[in-house]
Parts: structure tokens; C-alpha cells; sequence
């Protein structure tokens, strides 16, 4: 038996992330922080499948050509790069990065998250949804990270926001989604797309958030912190495909007693 290795890559081509008007046939977004190197996070990539990277503005060299620099390593021409604005705390700062990102590399398609207590990371949504709508007035296109609060997440969609990102578990802590009921209500309620982003521990993780409709999932310390990152990213891609065909095929109903695959009449 010939076992068509293609066959789940086709699907997922065929089954476009459209984001902001921009069509991409991967649904896994990974970062570009926590590698060992920069060669690292390159090979990651490539077998992750991934056609888009976020980047720390604040803390990933990009033009300094006397120290080692992302983009020598993954070229902005062939890797959509994803502007973030990690670290900052005030929504005045997150505006402030993002212009400066716009500037610098012409930039309009943006992560915005505003963080609250160092502690958790949690998004300061009050904050987010402020630099939301002045980021959106100012012409970018806004993904957005968020708490998975339904009530806040409709209000960004509704401010303008080309993507609802909210949070599976707390940035780094590989918990998996912790919330499963609120992100499906989210999924629900969201015409734009829905993207988990952060709380990924492992493949499974990201199967799960596929299953329950999201759009996409993004990671960074899962993939960075694994002890081999790069196979961790592979497991990531085949993650994302499988929990995005299974929600597309339609799990079978839980039922609280057993049902034998053969009927129990007429047995021999």
C-alpha cells in the first residue's frame, strides 16, 4: 500500500487562512524569541510550514549588521513577518512600537497585545482595546492578542480587528487551553479569524484548539523550549492540520454508554 504523504498538505492548501484580504495555506503562526540562535529558529520554521513569524520589535535585531540578525536568516521577501509589541505595558507604548516597526520595515499587518502584571502576562484589555482603535485609525491592520473574555473579543472584532487572538493559558506555560468553553463561544460570535496565542505546551495542545475552530494557533516557547525544537515544529504543523481536518469532518457525539461498531443481532 502507497501512502500519499502529500494528502494533508493538499487539504490544507485547498483550505486557505485568509487574513486581512492575504491568503495563506499554512495555519500555524511561531516566533522568532527563546531559540538557541537565530540558524535555529530559521530551521524551525522550515519545518513548522509556517508562512508567518511574529517579531519583538523591542528585542529582535533586524538592522544592526554587526551582531547576528533575523533577517539573515529568515528572509522578510519569502516569510511574512508579523510585528509584535512583547514587553509593552501602556497602550501608548504598543503605538509607539508599531509606528516605529511601520517606519522601519513599512509594516501595517500588526500583533498588538498590552500586557498587565509581569507575574501573569495577562492582556490589560481596558488598555488593548484603547490602543486597538488608535492603531485602526492610524491605518494598521490588527491582530490582537486578548484575554478569552467573549464580551471583549466581540468588541475588538467590532473596533475593527482582522484577527481575535485570545489566550489558550498563560504566555510560556504550556498548559494547553484551559478554557475551552469561552473559546468556542468566541469561535462562535467571530466572523474574522480566530487564532489561539499563547499556552501551547505540545501538539496535542494545539489539536485541541484546531478541534474546536479556531482558525489557527500561534506559538513560540513550545516550539523553542522543546529539547529539540526543530521536531517539535514538525509536530506542530501535522498538529494544526489534523485538528483543522477533524473539525471540518465533525467529531462523533459523546455518549455516556458503550455502542458496538457491529450490530449484536444476528450473529452466528
Amino acid at each position: 500500500m502507497t501512502i500519499d504523504t502529500q494528502a494533508p498538505v493538499a487539504a490544507a492548501d485547498r483550505d486557505p487562512l485568509t487574513i486581512a484580504g492575504r491568503d495563506f495555506s499554512s495555519r500555524l503562526i511561531i516566533g522568532t524569541g527563546k531559540y538557541a540562535d537565530y540558524a535555529q529558529n530559521a530551521a524551525a520554521l522550515e519545518a513548522s510550514g509556517a508562512e508567518i513569524v511574529t517579531v519583538a520589535i523591542r528585542r529582535v535585531n533586524l538592522s544592526d549588521p554587526s551582531k547576528p540578525r533575523l533577517v539573515d536568516h529568515i528572509d522578510p521577501a519569502s516569510t511574512l513577518f508579523l510585528p509584535n509589541t512583547a514587553g509593552c505595558f501602556t497602550g501608548e507604548d504598543a503605538v509607539r512600537t508599531l509606528r516605529l516597526a511601520r517606519e522601519a520595515g513599512g509594516w501595517s499587518l500588526v500583533k498588538l497585545e498590552v500586557l498587565s502584571d509581569p507575574k501573569h502576562l495577562y492582556p490589560d484589555m481596558a488598555e488593548t482595546l484603547r490602543a486597538a482603535e488608535m492603531l485602526i485609525s492610524d491605518g494598521f491592520e490588527v491582530m490582537v492578542y486578548c484575554s478569552d473574555d467573549p464580551v471583549y473579543a466581540k468588541r475588538l472584532e467590532e473596533i475593527g480587528c482582522c484577527a481575535i487572538m485570545p489566550l489558550g493559558a498563560p504566555i510560556g506555560s504550556g498548559l494547553g487551553v484551559q478554557n475551552p468553553v469561552n473559546i468556542r463561544l468566541i469561535v462562535e460570535q467571530t466572523e474574522v479569524p480566530v487564532i489561539v496565542d499563547a499556552g501551547v505546551g505540545t501538539a496535542s495542545d494545539a489539536a485541541v484548539a484546531m478541534e474546536l475552530g479556531c482558525d489557527g494557533v500561534l506559538m513560540n516557547t513550545a516550539i523553542a523550549e522543546a529539547k529539540d525544537p526543530v521536531r517539535m515544529a514538525r509536530a506542530m504543523k501535522h498538529a494544526v492540520i489534523a485538528g483543522r481536518e477533524a473539525y471540518l469532518a465533525g467529531r462523533m457525539p459523546k455518549k455516556r454508554y458503550a455502542d458496538p461498531s457491529s450490530p449484536l443481532a444476528g450473529l452466528i
